[in-house]
């Protein structure tokens, strides 16, 4: 009996257990949900309370100014700029043109030719102004016009044809394949005497003239290559062994910018009978070209000018001389290099001018015996 008293109580005890564990998580998990809605709630209210007050304060009426609808007819903008088009298309035919105006790389892209030179131009360029009387060499007094504050003004219409004397110089040089030589030293002058080589065909010098490259050419620009060219300037290969007995080159014209920092070169010209042209101021001795051109020489307009000019004669005299090698006229004598019969030529020669010579002296006798 006691045995199983005890069972049937451990029995009841085992069939309680479960029932009452289950019953407590239940209980747990209804408590938290109830807390969840809770919150839940409780963050509805206080949403639907921030709503009521917002909506509850009266919203600013919208300013007709600023966010009207835009009318295109009525807005002042657009009807200025209407009436400005209109205006424009009406009196496009109406009103002045401008005139032609200064452009500093005109001068150089595009300089004036020979036919172009005025007294305008020239004026417009400062080549009237010259040096302070103090400074003056009394040998220009022939190119000068008068007295201004102090300063020499250079007669614009010996200017103007000095420079077209020049002009024809280049031009007949470079159609005889003459070989011209452009200098100029002086800071900025360097892109104008670049180009002026490049129209006339010629070479150019804006560093530091070397004492004795004319007179001692042979030891200084001995080493310089040289090229054979028929008279369409077209290379001719084949004659380097012959090129190493020649001697240096030395220039048919040379044109100089600035004579008073090259008087060197212009005395080498002078030995060796090369005739020249420069820039000649008021204070420079005009004796030292063959032919001067009387201008202002530190305006670099001018320079950029006189050298653009010049090098658009000496483009004429090369266009000339293509145009007639075409049609088979040279105009100079072609040099032969190599060959067996140098001495024979160089006999012919000499008896040639032994007889023009003799023809001369005939004709000298005739007019004295008369």
């Amino acid at each position: 009996m006691i045995i199983r008293r005890s069972l049937l109580r451990q029995g009841r005890l085992l069939h309680q257990g479960p029932s009452r564990s289950w019953s407590r998580s239940l209980a747990t998990e209804v408590d938290t949900l109830e807390a969840f809605v809770e919150n839940s709630l409780k963050e509805t209210h206080s949403i639907e309370s921030l709503i009521q007050d917002h909506t509850s304060n009266p919203i600013s009426r919208i300013d007709d100014r600023t966010h009207r609808t835009f009318d295109y007819k009525t807005d002042a903008t657009v009807r200025k700029h209407l009436a400005l088009k209109h205006q424009n298309e009406v009196g496009d035919n109406f009103g002045g043109e401008v005139a032609p105006h200064y452009q500093p790389h005109q001068l150089i892209t595009n300089p004036p030719s020979p036919s172009q030179i005025t007294l305008e131009l020239l004026l417009a360029s400062q080549s009237h102004l010259g040096h302070s009387t103090s400074l003056w060499n009394p040998m220009n007094s022939r190119y000068i016009f008068g007295i201004r504050q102090g300063i020499h003004i250079i007669s614009l219409d010996v200017t103007a044809s000095h420079l077209r004397r020049a002009c024809r110089v280049v031009s007949g040089v470079a159609e005889r394949a003459g070989l011209i030589l452009f200098v100029g030293s002086r800071p900025g002058q360097d892109r104008c005497v670049v180009n002026a080589a490049r129209l006339a065909g010629g070479c150019h010098l804006f560093e530091r003239w070397i004492p004795g490259s004319i007179t001692n050419g042979n030891q200084i620009l001995g080493g310089c290559q040289k090229k054979v060219v028929d008279e369409h300037d077209n290379e001719i290969e084949g004659h380097d062994d012959d090129l190493l007995d020649q001697p240096a080159l030395k220039p048919d014209l040379v044109v100089c910018l600035n004579p008073l920092e090259n008087w060197v070169m212009l005395h080498e010209c002078g030995l060796n009978n090369i005739p020249t042209i420069g820039i000649i101021d008021t204070d420079a001795n005009p004796t030292w070209v063959t032919y001067p051109i009387p201008a202002n020489d530190d305006s670099l307009r001018c320079v950029q000018v006189i050298a653009g000019v010049l090098g658009k004669a000496g483009q004429e005299g090369q266009l000339r001389r293509m145009e007639k090698a075409k049609k088979g006229e040279i105009f100079y004598t072609p040099v032969e290099l190599g060959g067996d019969d140098e001495e024979d030529d160089d006999e012919d020669d000499h008896e040639e001018l032994i007889h023009e010579i003799a023809a001369e002296a005939g004709v000298l006798i005739e007019e004295e015996d008369n």
